[in-house]
């Protein structure tokens, strides 16, 4: 990666104060479901929102920036990722805070199950669908994630964030015109908290449809396997795994990676799979689809860096 030279030690010069963590060549397998990829050339973890505020407004336009979060929903490539990835993290990025008027407030680093647990333990109805979604708040937020019959823009107020500028924006739930698994919200916005509404809800029957929504996971999805959640959006009257199944790509393998046979929307790493495995044998199975049903799959899960 040389597009970008020494480029931990020019970020110091051009924001000295920065208070986040930096790392150089940072491994980004390890914060992935999949378990694989290659390196970052320079990793920032923000202390808060202030801080990511500043280091955007201090690092030049032409330096590429991505932002990672859980990991759950994401394929980094092989040859690593050019420029800063940013990962959110620690308690500024991790609170939730409960509102007047059955609503939540948080953070963008929080996990989606663990909103729906703080929403169900304060008898707010609404969220427990958040149960079923592997990810953090700020993927939600970016992919309208939704799961058991609830999306993200059933029950969102607004969100906050930072612009490449270094500017705090606010968004109100209409102005990101979030429709399925896609908000409209600026690409360079890093979305750093947002605001939910629920409704009056007894807390024993929230958690014991959380219960439900756990258990169908456990049965219908290989949630246990080195996998990234649903592979491709499902089309317009259709299901995606129906459709891979009608391909007759149930078990296909490429490398060490692997549809899954327990759920054929779910791609996994048997163990040795590279990036290049698994999106390889995903490409291979959009083919399969199309030749069969005329019907071309498109990616759900994002893919990031160099092949």
């Amino acid at each position: 990666m040389s597009g970008f030279p020494d480029l931990a030690t020019r970020v110091g010069a051009w924001a000295p104060e920065l208070r986040g963590r930096l790392a150089a060549n940072a491994e980004l397998a390890p914060f992935t479901w999949f378990r694989v990829g290659g390196p970052a050339q320079l990793l920032f973890s923000p202390a808060d929102e202030a801080d990511l505020a500043y280091f955007l407004k201090s690092l030049p336009a032409e330096i590429p920036v991505v932002t990672i979060g859980l990991g759950s929903n994401l394929i980094v490539r092989d040859g690593g990722v050019e420029g800063v990835v940013i990962r959110l993290g620690g308690k500024a990025f991790g609170e939730i805070t409960i509102e007047e008027g059955h609503r939540l407030r948080a953070g963008a680093a929080v996990p989606d199950m663990r909103v729906a647990k703080a929403a169900a333990e304060a008898g707010i109805d609404g969220l427990a669908f958040l149960r079923g979604i592997p990810g953090a708040i700020g993927g939600a937020l970016r992919m309208n994630a939704g799961a058991h019959g609830g999306e993200t823009k059933d029950v969102l107020i607004s969100a906050r964030g930072v612009n490449r500028k270094g500017e705090i924006v606010e968004f109100p739930v209409a102005d990101l015109r979030m429709t399925y698994r896609h908000s409209g919200a600026p690409e360079d916005v890093i979305f750093t908290s947002a605001l939910f509404q629920g409704r009056p809800g007894d807390a024993a029957a929230i958690l014991a449809e959380m219960d439900r929504i756990t258990e169908a996971r456990e049965k219908s999805q290989p949630i246990r396997e080195k996998t990234g959640g649903s592979t491709f959006k499902n089309p317009t009257g259709e299901k995606a795994w129906q459709l891979v199944d009608r391909a007759g790509c149930r078990g296909l393998v490429a490398g060490d990676a692997q549809v899954s046979e327990m759920h054929c929307n779910f791609l996994i790493n048997r163990g040795a799979a590279t990036a290049a495995d698994i999106e390889n044998l995903g490409e291979e199975v959009r083919a399969r689809v199309k030749a069969a049903t005329g019907v071309e799959l498109q990616w759900e899960i994002k893919r990031i860096g160099v092949k």
